[in-house]
């Protein structure tokens, strides 16, 4: 069983968004997919429950009310849905049920400087300092050609932290989320640009450089 946890202490950075489509591409796949919501707002699940019986079924839990106690054991991924602050002792237990970490930072001064600490403090969890979990950073609704994402990529770039995708901000994401479904889920002829951008996030997935040996 494989855990992905999508987390970054700043909310509004895109977390729900990414789990949700994380999810919904391994349930494509033909994997047993759970999606554990941890955020008290519940808007992952909230997602969830806008899914169509026509689409492949994700099992959905409450972590922020049980943790992982109710997620199926025959599961193959578990997509672990952070909730924003998450900061200390949560972060540390957060971290613990995770193989794979992934880190969304929106394009803007408040987030980057928020990112920097966040990321600072998560690299120094011990399940991460000791190589048992993996961190990959993603650039979340980029619009390219501007200044500030410039300043993004320039200040991930220069992380020691796999910088692994940049995702544009796209009116796909709002269609996918109100049906319940992902980017992946959509028509080629409307998400065909989403799918190449995702692509490199789904080859890290499939690395050893996203797992810990």
């Amino acid at each position: 069983m494989r855990h992905i946890l999508v987390t970054n202490a700043k909310g509004g950075c895109g977390k729900s968004t990414l789990a949700t489509n994380l999810a919904a591409y391994f349930a494509s796949e033909g994997y047993e997919t759970v999606l554990a919501d941890y955020d008290p707002q519940a808007s992952a699940l909230a997602w969830l429950e806008e899914r169509s019986e026509d689409y492949e079924a994700i099992t959905g839990v409450s972590g922020f009310e049980d943790g992982l106690r109710h997620a199926p054991r025959n599961a193959d991924v578990i997509v672990i849905d952070a909730p924003a602050r998450s900061h200390g002792k949560e972060l540390t237990e957060l971290v613990r049920h995770a193989e794979t970490i992934i880190v969304p930072v929106l394009p803007s001064p408040i987030d980057i400087k928020a990112a920097s600490g966040f990321i600072a403090e998560l690299m120094h969890r011990g399940k991460i300092e000791k190589r048992q979990a993996k961190v990959g950073i993603v650039a979340n609704r980029v619009k390219e050609n501007t200044l500030i994402f410039e300043e993004l990529d320039e200040y991930l770039s220069s992380l020691k932290v796999p910088y692994i995708a940049t995702l544009r901000e796209a009116q796909n994401y709002i269609r996918a989320y109100q049906r319940g479904i992902g980017i992946h889920e959509l028509p080629p002829y409307l998400a065909w640009p989403d799918w190449e951008q995702w692509e490199p996030i789904i080859e890290w997935l499939q690395s050893r450089r996203s797992q810990p040996r």
